[in-house]
């Protein structure tokens, strides 16, 4: 280590940043983010519901109503010409004890007014219990 103005060495500013103080500090920061985050992010307690994915039963009796990527809608395996056609289908099987369940399965490409009109239709027929048809995630993201 030369000092300058000692034994003739060269006058020069150093030019050179040293940048150990800022790590010191840096490091010290994190340790303090480290130590008091946990303390911050406190909520308030409450029991979170536990996921149970079962798989559908499905159950002969159930009646599953399709919605395509056109909107066009059909009961078990055949469409429904309109919505009042589906409606009286609906009011067929409501009155049915035990009441059996409606799974509806939408494309995905399907516009969300279909399926919530077919949605409507159900309600409005009387049926309590509906269920979505979905395919499980395959981890493929």
């Amino acid at each position: 280590m030369s000092v300058p103005g000692e034994g003739g060495g060269d006058d020069k500013a150093m030019s050179d940043i040293n940048v150990v103080p800022l790590v010191d500090i840096m490091l010290v920061l994190l340790i303090i983010f480290l130590i008091t985050i946990p303390v911050i992010t406190q909520t308030v307690p409450v029991e979170l519901p536990k996921v149970a994915n079962q798989p559908t039963k499905t159950k002969p009796e159930n009646v599953t109503v399709a919605v395509n990527a056109t909107g066009d809608v059909f009961w078990n395996q055949s469409r429904v010409p309109d919505d009042q056609a589906l409606l009286e289908l609906v009011k067929s099987v409501a009155v049915q004890d035990p009441q059996p369940e409606i799974h509806i399965r939408g494309d995905g490409r399907a516009k969300f007014e279909s399926v919530g009109r077919v949605i409507y239709l159900i309600q409005r027929g009387g049926v309590v219990k509906v269920g979505f048809i979905t395919e499980p995630d395959r981890g493929l993201r």
